[in-house]
């Protein structure tokens, strides 16, 4: 018999060995998953023998991490602000960039109209709205994805946290007119796919080959979803509202200036943890 620290130390030092950067933190997310607990259970636990049902899912997790599968998708489960969420390969893992999306949206919203309407386009796995939920309790939210299975997964975690009262899951497609009756918004956020077509070979393969490429696909110059949707969704922003996005590395600027042409009276910008413009806000 063995403790949970044996195997999560044994699970750690066989990541460190392959070249995992955050073994620690992978191997303590795996030891715990494999045994039905969260980490801080696992850790006020560490000490306690565990059985060889629970080492052989380990030995299994720790096989499918080095072919490359992310964490996130092995557990079915992922942190957003703070906010446990499913996550299924139908969605994007949820970046820690995009948290300086919701800041953007808290910062524009707290004391201005704490009753806002929000949409939040491509809303994948629904970490935005959720966490935008969370945070100001007054919003009432949109959240639309053009796939079913990811509106699936976004009515999942927003059913989890008893968001329903609040939050509204449409399908429809970003690069085209809204839906009849979705109304009008103080605020639509969106993380749309905003990578080149081009680049796309290129990426890590643990996202290349285990995201769905559909959710990163910003067609050949990466801006195709912006275009579509300050041309067909602006319509339905209210006077003084706010088109908020999350860009790409290098992006802001050319998004800054298409809000600007599109009739937006001024942009802003934010940056991420390592000093990335990552969030193009536009005013009506």
């Amino acid at each position: 018999m063995r403790t949970y620290n044996d195997i999560y130390l044994s699970t750690r030092n066989l990541l460190r060995q392959n070249g995992v950067e955050a073994y620690s933190l992978e191997a303590r997310v795996l030891v715990a998953s494999a045994a039905g607990k969260t980490v801080q259970q696992l850790l006020r636990d560490i000490n306690l023998y565990t059985t060889a049902e629970v080492e052989n899912r380990v030995l299994d997790y720790a096989a499918r991490r080095l072919k490359g599968e992310p964490v996130a998708y092995i557990t079915g489960s992922w942190e957003f602000y703070g906010l446990p969420l499913t996550i299924t390969p139908d969605v994007l893992i949820p970046r820690m960039d995009t948290e300086v999306l919701v800041d953007a949206v808290k910062e524009i919203l707290t004391g201005y109209k704490m009753d806002a309407r929000v949409l939040d386009l491509c809303c994948g796995s629904g970490c935005i709205t959720c966490a935008i939920a969370r945070e100001l309790p007054a919003t009432k939210l949109v959240a639309v994805d053009l796939s079913a299975s990811a509106l699936e997964v976004c009515r999942k975690n927003v059913t989890d946290h008893k968001f329903n009262a609040r939050v509204l899951c449409i399908q429809a497609d970003a690069t085209s007119s809204p839906p009849l009756g979705i109304g009008n918004f103080d605020v639509i956020v969106s993380n749309p796919p905003y990578i080149a077509s081009g680049e796309i070979p290129g990426l890590d393969r643990s996202v290349r080959d285990y995201e769905p490429i559909w959710a990163l696909d910003g067609g050949e110059d990466g801006l195709r979803f912006y275009k579509a949707i300050i041309k067909y969704w602006k319509s339905i922003l209210r006077p003084g509202g706010f088109l908020v996005f999350e860009v790409g590395e290098g992006q802001a600027q050319a998004v800054s200036e298409m809000l600007m042409s599109a009739g937006f009276t001024r942009t802003a910008t934010r940056k991420d943890t390592q000093g990335i413009d990552r969030v193009v806000i536009g005013k009506m």
